[in-house]
């Protein structure tokens, strides 16, 4: 299952329920729930409704939500990210844990016991007054790191008329360091792959001796 976060903001203008436009400017701390403290801070949308919550967090665009899908929009993916530097949650979060807030948004949403959550059973426990818990988690970072550092960071205290040589902020730094960091490990893979023996996959014993 993947998705692309580049296209998200696209992704939100065409979803039924959400509106993101001629709204003041909100913070998480005017949230009266997780999913609209998740909503404020990721997305930028105050006003939406349960069906349209669940279309955006539905990353494979099958109908249900899967407890892949429910890791990620916690920000318990293995690849979650701040954009910044840091994970996609505020704690490390072992695999037990994660286990445990799959299974308690599934018995809270999961109608028919099948370990999935579908649209019709969200919205129908929705407006039962279910709601996604807050695990103290943070505001759940599921996009990708141009995608997070770009909504928390750079939107923030930058703007389009912003060079370079002034993204000097600890995350600025922070972010483009992994951005180096990554480079440089393409570049050492492509390096190895040009080569037809890999030195460093040959046991020592069987190297020669210089």
């Amino acid at each position: 299952m993947g998705f692309s976060t580049a296209i998200l903001p696209i992704a939100l203008l065409l979803l039924p329920g959400l509106n993101a436009q001629n709204q003041a400017p909100l913070q998480p701390s005017d949230a009266a729930d997780w999913a609209t403290e998740h909503m404020i801070s990721e997305h930028h949308i105050g006003n939406f409704d349960p069906s349209s919550f669940f279309a955006l967090h539905d990353y494979d665009s099958d109908g249900q939500w899967e407890p892949q899908e429910i890791r990620r929009t916690y920000g318990l993916a293995e690849d979650a990210t701040d954009g910044m530097g840091g994970g996609g949650t505020n704690r490390p979060v072992n695999e037990q844990e994660k286990e445990g807030i799959v299974r308690q948004v599934m018995q809270l949403f999961d109608v028919d016991g099948n370990g999935m959550i579908d649209r019709s059973e969200f919205v129908q426990k929705s407006q039962q007054g279910n709601k996604l818990p807050d695990f103290g988690l943070g505001p759940g970072h599921h996009g990708d790191d141009e995608y997070e550092y770009e909504i928390h960071h750079f939107e923030r205290f930058h703007d389009e008329n912003t060079k370079e040589e002034d993204l000097t902020h600890p995350e600025d730094i922070a972010h483009f360091k992994k951005h180096d960091e990554m480079d440089d490990a393409a570049d050492r893979q492509e390096a190895q792959d040009a080569l037809r023996i890999v030195v460093g996959n040959i046991p020592p014993k069987f190297r020669r001796q210089r």
